[in-house]
């Protein structure tokens, strides 16, 4: 059975920092590509980023780059998410998702099959 669970979601102040975490039951983990996305208030679901599984290859959504990364422990089974810098429009419900072999394109929702249950961030101005 497959299982995301995200964590490290929380209210913060403009310009700080948090770590998410993504614990995954997954077989093959190590070789699966893991992407997280967000879901702000009355919007649609919207890529943040995504990694390859050796850490080789690493997209960002232009609004999270050079303040958010991506980066994994295959040791773990953990996929994070670094986000520096915070400021209030990154205010979502963040979730994992694990990327599915078809064609979709990885910025794309429809390009995962497995998603985490999300976890709340709030930034405050």
């Amino acid at each position: 059975q497959v299982q995301l669970v995200e964590s490290g979601g929380g209210l913060v102040q403009a310009g700080d920092s948090l770590r998410l975490s993504c614990a995954a039951s997954i077989r093959a983990f190590s070789s699966s590509t893991m992407g997280w996305f967000r879901q702000p208030p009355g919007l649609e679901r919207e890529f943040v980023a995504v990694i390859n599984w050796n850490s080789a290859v690493k997209y960002y959504a232009d609004s999270v780059k050079g303040r958010f990364t991506i980066s994994r422990d295959n040791a773990k089974s953990t996929v994070y998410l670094q986000m520096n810098s915070l400021k209030p429009e990154d205010t979502a419900v963040y979730y994992c998702a694990r990327r599915s072999l078809g064609s979709a394109p990885y910025s794309q929702q429809a390009g995962y099959d497995y998603w985490g249950q999300g976890t709340q961030v709030t930034v405050s101005s």
